[in-house]
């Protein structure tokens, strides 16, 4: 049996699969884990409208067409749809990580429930990015600084508000998008998103985002595990 594992990433945007493509990707390939993100699809159009009746499609088709791949999800928390499995019991929740804990538990829950037969050996991995992917930029205040030409200070205030990336809330207008637009108007999410991202790059993400950091540790845990659950 091959060592190398394939995971496919239902990303909701474009920004987030050019994170995967020029980022992740890249990163793991080295540990012979490959990464293919794909958009969400919906009838004549892809990405955006990040609602679970559209999203259980895609995980469904990805999951049978292929009984020796893994299936993930790099979805923001922001925008997300009512719909979501957890999304009322999270709304309840004060603290980002038990808001992330309650969507990846429940997502994870329904799809087994769905699909039992197709995510045998839970090949199914949930992952609802606390609150935007966005968020990860903040983990290098200089370079992102650096990168927008704005001051430093004022992005180590943000973080003083919030107390980590992860934590820099879901209101409209405080989003981690939301904020680097107001900071900057040369921002934009898929160009010098991208660009920062790749300053900032993953170990930092990894070393200040923790449930980051912890989704990226269990996309590399399936080394580990992957000639058991896939005999």
């Amino acid at each position: 049996m091959s060592s190398i594992i394939e995971i496919i990433v239902l990303t909701e945007g474009h920004t987030e699969k050019y994170f995967i493509d020029k980022l992740l990707a890249p990163y793991l390939v080295e540990k012979d884990i490959f990464l293919r993100p794909i958009l969400l699809s919906k009838p004549g159009e892809k990405g955006g409208d990040v609602c679970f009746v559209r999203a259980q499609r895609d995980i469904r088709n990805h999951l049978r067409q292929r009984k020796d791949t893994y299936i993930t999800l790099m979805i923001d928390y922001y925008g997300i749809k009512k719909d979501w499995p957890g999304f009322e019991e999270s709304k309840k929740q004060a603290i980002h990580s038990e808001k992330a804990a309650i969507m990846n538990s429940e997502t994870a829950n329904k799809v087994q429930e769905l699909f039992p037969e197709e995510n045998r050996g839970s090949r199914f991995i949930p992952y609802v990015s606390m609150h935007e992917i966005e968020a990860l930029y903040f983990s290098d205040p200089v370079s992102l600084a650096e990168k927008m030409n704005v001051k430093q200070t004022e992005i180590e205030s943000i973080l003083y508000e919030c107390g980590e990336p992860e934590a820099i809330n879901d209101n409209f207008n405080t989003a981690p998008s939301k904020r680097l637009e107001k900071l900057s108007t040369r921002f934009k999410k898929t160009t010098t998103g991208i660009e920062i991202a790749k300053t900032v790059g993953i170990m930092k993400m990894r070393e200040h985002c923790p449930l980051f950091d912890e989704w990226v540790g269990k996309i590399e845990s399936l080394k580990r595990r992957c000639g058991e659950e896939l005999r």
